[in-house]
């Protein structure tokens, strides 16, 4: 009896076992993250109230890289009540494309937040970590504006890296009230927002202030500034002018990272001074430089200081050596570029004043001319591009590439096959421009990718090649586009 008794717990204590090794197995086997496609978006987005998808490519490293991040935030948030969902969509699936080009998806992985059953779409602008996430996604889902109380809940939303917005008001239920929140729902993903009734917890000790008011905090220049216009898109103006520094500091500090993005996402032109900022003597150069864009503030340009040693990149861009610093250059809306080198604190208003009247010429970035040009394939660079391509008198096919390319170097020993093959006719050119390192300053040319070709026919006719990038495509479509009568003259002149 006692042996079968035995048995028996023993055998219950396997079941056991199994059964909690099962359900542990089960519990690590969830995915938390809902997988949707074309066929069931629509309707489980509309179900929610707050949803996050990630738009994602299988092949995408940064995807495969997030995924973890993603599933484990995902985990976290489904125990918080109510549950944040987290969802992802394979925007690389060819059925689903049409739901990529509707939340204008240009890259992966791209993260968006969906509000009011997909009503209202925003970008995930948080970290990429699942702990970030989660902290990200709890503000996003709870009130857009949080109410401050006291001294205590001031100071915990209020510190002197961000921007804050908040609004006093002598009552949380009147039509000024209702716009600030209107406000704070539709810019909650770039700002974070206090309301309060007594402006006494507030920093500064402006205990006077009763209301309504919005005051915008801020780690720079003046640190708050008040306004009383309560129509929402008056409100968004102000928020979005008042939150770029008179002069925004590119440094390595990261600090100031989200005003950098913030001065070049501005539709203003953009004027950026690059100065070793521990220099001697730099300080009456940065004191007129701050005179300048006090002077142009409100004559669309932004004023950024770049310090030197976190601005390589920019230097690579924009095709500028260390040697001309202390350098200005002011970028404008159509993406040309004016420059002054080596200038002093007293030529910048002279500058300034020169480029908003007109009397600056526009700097194009280029590689140096070759000095032999032999191969089949002929290389042209931003000085010579007028030459070889509109003033040759030839029909052009010429190729905008990377160097790092790997769709160019696939193509590089096709054009040069089609370049011996036309070496004959010489009304035929056969060309490349390394648009890394060149400026495209025609606006005949659209390259936003690489590989990008065009043709240009002798006779002015620009035509983009999209086709197979074969041999035999290339010359067929060359042969359809060129131009004839050249080819005859051509054809006369061999004889």
């Amino acid at each position: 009896m006692a042996r079968s008794v035995s048995v028996w717990f023993v055998l219950v204590a396997i079941v056991c076992s199994v059964t909690a090794i099962s359900a542990e197995e089960s519990s690590e086997s969830k995915e938390f993250v809902l997988t949707l496609d074309h066929s069931n978006f629509t309707d489980t987005v509309s179900k929610h109230k707050f949803i996050v998808v990630e738009f994602y490519a299988p092949w995408c490293g940064h995807c495969r890289n997030l995924a973890p991040e993603y599933e484990k935030a995902a985990s976290i948030l489904s125990k918080q009540d109510p549950p944040v969902i987290l969802a992802k969509v394979d925007a690389n699936e060819e059925a689903n494309k049409g739901l990529a080009n509707q939340y204008d998806v240009k890259g992966y992985p791209t993260l968006k937040i969906l509000r009011n059953g997909g009503k209202d779409v925003q970008e995930y602008k948080g970290p990429r970590e699942a702990d970030g996430i989660v902290e990200y996604l709890k503000k996003q889902s709870g009130p857009a504006s949080a109410e401050l109380k006291s001294t205590e809940d001031a100071t915990k939303l209020i510190d002197d890296k961000k921007i804050v917005v908040v609004g006093v008001f002598p009552k949380f239920s009147d039509e000024e009230f209702e716009s600030y929140i209107a406000l704070a729902e539709k810019l909650r993903s770039d700002y974070e927002f206090g309301h309060t009734l007594d402006a006494k917890h507030l920093p500064h000790g402006e205990s006077s202030v009763t209301g309504p008011v919005v005051r915008l905090f801020k780690p720079f220049d003046e640190l708050f500034v008040d306004f009383k216009d309560f129509n929402v898109e008056a409100l968004e103006k102000f928020v979005e002018e008042s939150s770029i520094p008179l002069v925004t500091l590119f440094n390595k500090d990261p600090n100031n990272h989200p005003f950098v993005i913030k001065f070049y996402n501005s539709p203003n032109h953009k004027a950026m001074l690059f100065a070793n900022l521990s220099a001697e003597g730099i300080d009456s150069l940065k004191s007129k430089y701050r005179e300048v864009a006090e002077q142009y503030k409100q004559e669309g340009i932004g004023f950024l200081l770049g310090d030197l040693e976190a601005s390589q990149a920019a230097f690579q861009y924009f095709g500028v050596q260390e040697s001309q610093v202390p350098l200005i250059i002011i970028q404008n809306n159509d993406g040309k570029k004016y420059l002054k080198p080596n200038l002093k604190a007293d030529d910048i208003a002279p500058f300034v004043k020169d480029y908003k009247e007109g009397k600056v010429p526009p700097y194009v970035k280029s590689e140096p001319v070759p000095e032999e040009n032999n191969d089949p394939v002929k290389v042209v660079v931003a000085d010579t591009l007028e030459d070889m391509v509109f003033k040759s008198g030839k029909n052009v096919l010429l190729e905008f590439y990377a160097p790092w390319c790997g769709h160019c170097k696939k193509l590089a020993p096709i054009l040069d096959e089609i370049a011996v093959h036309y070496e004959k006719d010489a009304s035929v050119l056969i060309a490349k421009l390394d648009a890394t390192v060149n400026d495209i300053v025609n606006e005949s040319f659209d390259v936003r990718g690489y590989p990008t070709i065009y043709f240009r026919s002798s006779s002015g006719n620009i035509t983009p090649y999209d086709g197979n990038r074969t041999k035999e495509d290339i010359i067929n479509f060359i042969e359809q586009n060129k131009d004839k009568t050249v080819k005859q003259e051509s054809a006369k002149d061999e004889l």
